[in-house]
């Protein structure tokens, strides 16, 4: 999906969010995901104003490419049980705002 091309000001903020690695993985190991290893996953979207700032850090697996259980329950197309399982997006964006030690 295309999307509005981030500011430098997003691109720092994902390349942040991307070096905490995998939210998901955390919570199952407390291992971190190396950051190439890790993606962006848009909780809002790619298209409107601030959409990159609401990222989520997730690998491969529990962004798009595991199951709807198991090992990796991925967040599409299974949001529902991803949810269950690891928190709500906006609970795993606050923690992720959280762990940047961002002040809002």
């Amino acid at each position: 999906m295309r999307g509005r091309t981030p500011t430098r000001a997003e691109r720092l903020h994902m390349d942040l969010v991307r070096g905490l690695g995998c939210i998901a993985c955390r919570q199952q190991t407390g291992q971190r995901t190396p950051r190439e290893r890790t993606a962006i996953h848009h909780c809002d979207g790619k298209t409107k104003e601030g959409c990159h700032y609401k990222t989520l850090p997730l690998c491969f697996d529990h962004h798009q490419g595991g199951a709807s259980e198991g090992q990796f329950i991925s967040r599409h197309p299974w949001k529902a049980r991803f949810e269950t399982e690891y928190g709500t997006e906006k609970e795993l964006l606050e923690q992720t705002r959280l762990e940047l030690e961002y002040p809002f």
